[in-house]
C-alpha cells in the first residue's frame, strides 16, 4: 500500500491533496473563457494579437466546416502545424466538432507521416502550404479524405504578411499556391466565408478520447497514446493548483515548447485556454528571438526544457536583455542540471523547478514545489491525486531509498495505446502506469530518476547511470551541453562515452575533461571516450536523442561482437 504521507506533509496549505475535477469536455473551457474574457488577448503571434472571442469564433467556423465535410464523433483530425493561431484554432475546432486530434510534427518526413496517418486512421489533416507536397505524396496510402491548407502569413500583421512569402521561398526553396478542390480546402476561404453554426456533440469526458498523441518512438514504432478529455482537464487543473500564485485572466505564458508535443500542449495551450491566460506563440526556438520577445512581451510563466534554458544562457548578448518578468518555469522533457537551474534563476529572479512526466500521463506526474522547499536533482513530489511507487524486479514495492522502476497512478493516466492491447497491458496494470524509468524515493517523499531502464550502462559488471555523469560534466565551466551513452567495447561489454558541446570561446580537450571527471566520480564511471560536437541531435521539444548517437556509433562498428 502506497503511503502518501511521505510527500503530502510537504504540501503548503494552499495546494490541496485532492481536487474536485471538472467532468467536462476540454473544448468547453474555450467556450467559457470566450464568454468570460471576450475582448481579452488570448494569443500574441509575431506582432499580431487575437482575443478569446476571435479564437472561439474561428474555432466554431472550423468545427462547422469539418461537420459539413462529414466529420463524425470520433473521427481523427491530424494537425500538422507549428505554434501559431491556426494550431490553437484547429485543435479546439476539431474537438468542438467531436473529432479526436492527432498532433503531427511538421518536421516529419514522408515515411514518419505516412505511418502516423495510417496508424491513426486520420481522415482530415490541417497543414501549412509548404507541407502540402509532403502530405500529397503519402495521401494515397492513407485514409485521408480532406486536407485543409493554411499559410503563416494569414495571421501576420502588415507589412510582415507581405514580406513573409519571400522569406518562405528562401527558407523552403518553394512557393506553394494550393487551389481549392473536392479534397483540398483553403483555410482563408473558410474563415472569410464560413459560418459558426456547428452542431454540439455529446461527450463522455472520462471515456471519450480527445487526443491521440504519439510517443517518441525511440524503440520500435511510435504508439498512439489515447488521452481522454478528463485526462487532459485533470492534468491542467493539477498544474494550476501547483502554480497557485497565478491569477485567472492575468498571466502571460511563453509558448516556445511545440504544441504538437504533449508538454507544450498542456502547460501552455490548454492551461492558457482554461484559465484565460495570454499565450505568446513562437513557431520555433531561436535564442535571440526568445530573448527579445521576453523583454518586449514580459511573460510571467515559461515552461521549457533544459536545452532551451541552456540556449538562452549561452547567448553572447544575454546580459542586454531584461528577463525579470518571468516568475516561474517548470522544466521538463529531460533532467535539469543544477548549474542550469541556478544560472537561469540568477538572470530572471524567477523560480525554475524540475518536473517529470510522460506522454502516457498527459504528461505531468511530479514536480518540485515552485515557491517552497525544493530538492535539487529530484523530480520533486507527486501532484495532487497522483500515487507513485518504486517497484522491484520481484514486483514488490521497494523500501525507501532502494532503486527500482517508477510506477504512477492518477486521473491523468492514459486510457491505453491506440489499437495496441498488448503494449497497453504491458505498461498498465491495475491502473498503474509502469514508466520504464529507474528511480527511488527518499525518506522525505522526494522522487529521483536515475535513468531510463534502457539507458543503463553496464561496463565491466558495474551499473552506471548516465545522468550522474552528465551532472558532473555540466559543472565544468566550458561545457554547454553533454550527454552520456554506453557504446560497444570488446573488453568491458560497454564503455562510457561523452558527447560534448563547448560554450563559445572555450577550449578544452579530452584530457582536461578526464581529469575533471576523475576528481568528481568513481573511476569506473569516468568516460573513456569524448566526442566534441558543434551540436547534439534533439527532438522538437529539445530532448537530446541519446539513442541516435548510440546508433551512429554502432554503424561505425559493424563487425563488433560482444564478448
Amino acid at each position: 500500500m502506497v503511503n502518501q504521507s511521505y510527500w503530502l506533509k510537504h504540501y503548503p496549505e494552499v495546494i490541496p491533496e485532492t481536487i474536485a475535477y471538472e467532468k467536462r469536455s476540454l473544448d468547453s473551457f474555450l467556450v467559457e473563457s470566450a464568454e468570460q474574457f471576450p475582448k481579452k488577448k488570448a494569443i500574441h503571434f509575431m506582432g499580431k494579437d487575437m482575443t478569446f472571442g476571435d479564437v472561439y469564433s474561428q474555432a466554431k467556423k472550423l468545427a462547422a466546416y469539418f461537420q459539413s465535410l462529414g466529420l463524425e464523433k470520433g473521427d481523427r483530425v491530424a494537425v500538422m502545424l507549428p505554434n501559431s493561431p491556426q494550431a490553437v484554432i484547429s485543435y479546439y475546432g476539431a474537438l468542438l466538432a467531436g473529432g479526436i486530434v492527432v498532433q503531427t510534427n511538421p518536421l516529419y518526413k514522408e515515411r514518419e507521416l505516412e505511418y502516423q496517418l495510417m496508424d491513426s486512421g486520420a481522415t482530415f489533416i490541417v497543414c501549412l502550404d509548404v507541407l502540402l507536397p509532403r502530405v500529397s505524396k503519402v495521401r494515397g496510402n492513407t485514409e485521408l479524405k480532406h486536407t485543409i491548407v493554411t499559410e503563416i502569413k494569414s495571421y501576420l500583421p502588415f507589412p510582415k504578411n507581405l514580406v513573409y512569402p519571400f522569406i518562405q521561398k528562401k527558407e523552403y526553396n518553394m512557393v506553394v499556391n494550393p487551389e481549392s478542390s473536392e479534397d483540398i480546402h483553403i483555410w482563408q476561404s473558410i474563415m472569410e466565408n464560413g459560418h459558426e453554426h456547428y452542431t454540439p456533440v455529446d461527450i463522455d469526458p472520462q471515456d471519450d478520447v480527445a487526443l491521440l498523441q504519439y510517443t517518441g518512438g525511440t524503440t520500435g514504432h511510435p504508439k498512439g497514446v489515447m488521452l481522454t478529455h478528463y485526462n487532459l482537464v485533470s492534468n491542467v487543473q493539477m498544474c494550476r493548483n501547483w502554480l497557485y500564485k497565478t491569477e485567472t485572466g492575468n498571466e502571460t505564458v511563453l509558448g516556445v515548447l511545440p504544441f504538437f508535443h504533449v508538454y507544450g500542449m498542456t502547460t501552455v495551450m490548454n492551461l492558457s485556454v482554461m484559465y484565460g491566460f495570454k499565450m505568446i506563440l513562437m513557431p520555433k526556438f531561436d535564442a535571440e528571438d526568445v530573448l527579445k520577445t521576453i523583454q518586449k512581451q514580459k511573460p510571467t510563466l515559461f515552461p521549457g526544457a533544459p536545452t532551451i534554458y541552456i540556449g538562452l544562457l549561452s547567448h553572447p548578448d544575454l546580459k542586454k536583455y531584461d528577463l525579470s518578468s518571468i516568475q516561474a518555469c517548470i522544466s521538463g522533457s529531460a533532467p535539469l542540471p543544477v548549474e542550469v537551474q541556478e544560472q537561469f534563476e540568477n538572470v530572471t529572479n524567477g523560480r525554475v523547478v524540475e518536473g517529470y512526466g510522460l506522454t502516457e500521463s498527459s504528461p505531468v506526474t511530479h514536480a518540485n514545489l515552485v515557491w517552497e522547499h525544493r530538492v535539487n536533482g529530484s523530480i520533486g513530489l507527486p501532484w495532487p491525486d497522483t500515487l507513485a511507487k518504486i517497484v522491484l524486479e520481484t514486483g514488490d514495492e521497494a523500501p525507501v531509498g532502494e532503486t527500482g522502476e517508477l510506477a504512477v497512478k492518477g486521473p491523468q493516466i492514459m486510457k491505453g495505446y491506440w489499437n495496441n492491447e498488448e503494449e497497453t497491458n504491458h505498461v498498465l496494470k491495475d491502473g498503474w502506469l509502469f514508466t520504464g524509468d529507474v528511480g527511488y524515493m527518499d525518506e522525505d517523499g522526494y522522487f529521483y530518476i536515475v535513468d531510463r531502464k534502457k539507458d543503463l550502462i553496464i561496463a565491466g559488471g558495474y551499473n552506471i547511470y548516465p545522468r550522474e555523469v552528465e551532472e558532473v560534466l555540466y559543472e565544468h565551466e566550458a561545457v554547454q551541453e553533454a550527454v552520456i551513452a554506453g557504446v560497444p567495447d570488446p573488453y568491458r561489454g560497454e564503455t562510457v562515452k561523452a558527447y560534448v558541446v563547448l560554450k563559445a570561446g572555450h577550449q578544452v580537450d579530452d584530457k582536461d575533461l578526464n581529469t575533471f571527471c576523475r576528481n568528481n566520480l568513481a573511476a569506473f564511471k569516468v568516460p573513456r571516450v569524448y566526442e566534441f560536437r558543434d551540436e547534439l541531435p534533439k527532438t522538437a521539444v529539445g530532448k537530446i536523442l541519446r539513442r541516435q548517437l548510440i546508433d551512429e556509433d554502432k554503424k561505425q562498428q559493424p563487425n563488433f561482437e560482444s564478448v
